[in-house]
């Protein structure tokens, strides 16, 4: 999911975002700071800073896990948590993250609640990197198995309401988690969570051949076939570019270059960052084509280090997750390296990739017939909206589904009659009262 991928670098977004970060001196070692060691795995506690209009105190812990929770006495890791504090009695926001953590700063829901706020690392990224990476324990349920161990602990800390968030891979770490564990937590609100049927599902071709305007769509469209019908000539400034910013092809770097062609129009929608009067025409000069070509970067994922990246990821979406193709039945005829195309090429290089249908088969079920207590946000015009839950009214869940948004749209981006959707709903599944705002 480029941003799937992109979210690494852009959406701890969304979670992260209606309170501005504060530096002050962090607090010595405290009462919670005890209670914490005292849990079970827990094996390092350091405090770290904290937004004080938000929290008490902070602090960074590693837990101890197993590397697979069915063999508990075998191979172990560590795995960083963030534990920030607002008080014994308040609910608890946890954010389930998809990729490293990147701070604890109080995210949307955190800040609307009121609550203290877990930040969980997803395995094998950021820190909670086992000493040896055995790729065959990168699952949904060994990850759902890391949170519920996690949330048992510190439950005997925080026995009041829970409410699991998490925005695009980290909304999918939260559903997978609700799907295993559906228990643990009283609510779960993620943000842009696609669910995949397929390892690369073709419902994300529907998606491009119908949102949004036919004007747009036949700009993205021209954009492309001007990229593939001069790529001769813009091939040498992608080069000078790639050796610029010290980036490899592996790949090669027409395959490289066509792959970002392919993949413009997914980001086009995904991010909603370029506007389509921005697209420039297909007989613009060759210059003005590359820079909007560099502006989108698509190029970047198809790099050696673009690979290399997001690696982790691209194993869980093509052994379990699923992801997508491209449909280039406008482009075969000007498409002058890529035959039949597949997003497979950017899975790690000698690790042995088999999908496992019965995982997402599994969550797809579970959460359209059995999941209760889930508010499913999308964005209108995000390419990930393709794969989004579809509620079938078997359960309470509730979606909203952002007017024009992308990738990342929340609560400030809501109608008034959907922010009353989001309070009464919370307050239903919480039993709490919320203040309008």
């Amino acid at each position: 999911m480029r941003v799937i991928r992109s979210l690494v670098l852009v959406l701890v977004g969304h979670l992260l975002l209606l309170v501005p970060a504060r530096s002050q001196d962090v607090k010595p070692d405290s009462e919670l700071a005890r209670k914490i060691r005292s849990l079970p795995g827990v094996v390092e506690v350091r405090a770290t800073r904290f937004d004080e209009k938000q929290f008490q105190e902070a602090y960074e812990v590693m837990v101890e896990q197993p590397l697979d929770h069915q063999n508990p006495g075998a191979d172990k890791f560590r795995q960083r948590v963030f534990v920030s504090h607002a008080g014994y009695n308040k609910p608890v926001v946890l954010v389930t993250e998809g990729y490293a953590v990147y701070g604890n700063r109080a995210g949307e829901l955190t800040h609307l609640l009121g609550a203290n706020q877990i930040n969980v690392e997803h395995r094998f990224f950021g820190k909670s990197v086992p000493p040896e990476k055995k790729w065959t324990f990168l699952t949904v349920k060994q990850s759902a198995d890391d949170l519920h161990a996690i949330v048992s602990a510190l439950k005997t800390l925080y026995p009041g309401k829970w409410a699991s968030t998490g925005v695009s891979k980290g909304g999918q770490t939260a559903l997978f988690y609700k799907c295993f564990y559906p228990d643990d937590v009283d609510a779960t609100v993620p943000y842009s969570a696609p669910i995949n049927v397929a390892q690369e599902d073709p419902r994300l071709y529907r998606f491009l051949e119908t949102e949004g305007d036919e004007a747009t769509r036949a700009r993205v469209r021209g954009y492309q076939g001007a990229m593939f019908k001069r790529e001769d000539e813009l091939l040498l400034l992608v080069k000078e570019w790639a050796e610029k910013m010290k980036w490899t092809t592996g790949l090669g770097l027409s395959e490289a270059y066509e792959y970002g062609i392919l993949e413009y129009s997914f980001g086009f929608w995904q991010s909603g960052s370029i506007k389509p009067s921005e697209i420039p025409a297909p007989d613009a000069p060759a210059a003005t084509l590359f820079a909007h070509y560099k502006k989108a970067n698509t190029f970047f994922y198809y790099t050696d280090q673009g690979q290399q990246a997001f690696e982790l990821f691209m194993y869980q979406a093509f052994t379990e997750i699923g992801y997508y193709n491209y449909n280039i039945a406008d482009f075969k005829d000007v498409m002058k390296t890529l035959k039949n195309p597949t997003n497979r090429v950017l899975c790690p290089k000698g690790v042995e990739i088999v999908f496992n249908p019965a995982t997402m088969d599994f969550v797809y079920r579970f959460l359209q017939y059995e999941a209760a207590n889930v508010l499913y946000i999308y964005g209108e015009l995000d390419t990930w909206g393709a794969t989004q839950v579809p509620l079938i009214g078997r359960t309470n869940a509730v979606k909203i589904v952002v007017k024009g948004g992308h990738h990342g749209a929340g609560f400030r981006d809501f109608s008034p009659e959907q922010k009353e959707l989001f309070y009464t709903s919370l307050e239903r599944w919480l039993n709490l009262k919320l203040p309008r705002s």
